[in-house]
């Protein structure tokens, strides 16, 4: 696998399930070669309304998405970022998974390679009891403007990752990424 060209991505979203919920709020950091070329900081109308507790934890307010584009309004920029990359996320089953539910709600078929951030950090840190976002800030140093706004978290995701890379973590991070389970990546078809 070609890990040259990555999207680190982070979504905002209305619940916790992909087939009920929707996207209300898109983060995509493209890399190439070891720099970002393209970006998306996208909020997304999820035409529905949001429930008081994402509110409080995203800061997004109700107004602000009835002013945004819709999903099927974004589809063709988000699908250009992603184009022929490897899918990073934090529990990329989570960010993935809204993001394939949105693009069947608007009748396209999305299917990438994938790569999750929290199995990658459990791979090459096992001694850590926590692996998640705020946990990965904590013992990385990793510096974040906006908590829970899906740019500002895909960008600790890439910072996670340059850390990796460059550390002397470099070397494990390349010996397990060609490993088949640890971290979990999944060979499928590019997006159609």
């Amino acid at each position: 696998m070609d890990f040259s060209k990555l999207a680190f991505v982070d979504v905002e979203t209305t619940g916790y399930s992909a087939q009920h919920g929707r996207v209300i709020e898109l983060g995509v950091l493209r890399v190439e070669n070891g720099k970002i070329v393209d970006t998306l900081n996208q909020l997304v109308d999820p035409e529905v309304p949001l429930n008081p507790f994402i509110i409080g934890l995203t800061g997004i307010r109700e107004e602000e998405l009835e002013r945004a584009p819709t999903f099927y309004t974004v589809t063709e920029r988000l699908q250009e970022i992603l184009q022929d990359t490897i899918f990073v996320a934090h529990c990329v089953d989570f960010d993935y998974g809204f993001i394939r539910e949105e693009m069947k709600r608007v009748g396209l078929h999305f299917s990438m390679p994938r790569l999750c951030t929290r199995n990658l950090s459990r791979a090459l840190f096992p001694e850590q009891r926590r692996h998640g976002v705020d946990a990965l800030m904590e013992v990385h140093s990793l510096q974040c403007e906006n908590r829970h706004r899906a740019f500002d978290d895909a960008e600790v995701l890439w910072k996670f990752w340059q850390k990796c890379s460059i550390s002397e973590q470099g070397t494990l991070l390349k010996k397990h990424l060609k490993m088949p389970r640890v971290p979990r990546v999944r060979y499928v078809d590019d997006i159609e």
